[in-house]
């Protein structure tokens, strides 16, 4: 796989935007995500799942588009969660404390209930 191979695909419902990301998040990549979020929440969507299902590799970069955009989310009363990460990506979030910052879960059905049930 080419290493500068990255996408990504958002769906909504009922006020949740799920941003599905796929292949190697590093510095040439990054901005097609932070694209995609700035544009999601310019919207006035702030209550936002990243799906890591496909996301083979994510470096320091990748990891600091979802720190530029958590603040501004919260403010707005809404959260960016997380779900569905390989042991390899959860291990770079672990590395850095991120589960101390973010709402990791295991399958994007429980980020989702989450929202629906507490409301961020």
């Amino acid at each position: 796989m080419d290493k500068a191979k990255f996408s990504t695909q958002k769906r909504s419902s009922d006020g949740i935007t799920t941003v599905c990301i796929a292949g190697y998040l590093d510095a040439h990549t990054a901005p097609i995500l932070e694209k995609e979020l700035a544009t999601t929440i310019e919207s006035g969507s702030n209550k936002i799942i990243v799906n890591f299902a496909e996301l083979d590799y994510i470096s320091s970069a990748g990891l600091g588009v979802f720190m530029a955009f958590i603040e501004d989310v919260r403010n707005a009363g809404g959260d960016i969660k997380m779900s569905d990460m390989s042991e390899k990506v959860y291990s770079v979030f672990d590395l850095l404390g991120f589960p101390l910052l973010f709402d990791i879960e295991k399958k994007e059905s429980d980020a989702y209930n989450k929202f629906l049930t507490t409301g961020n």
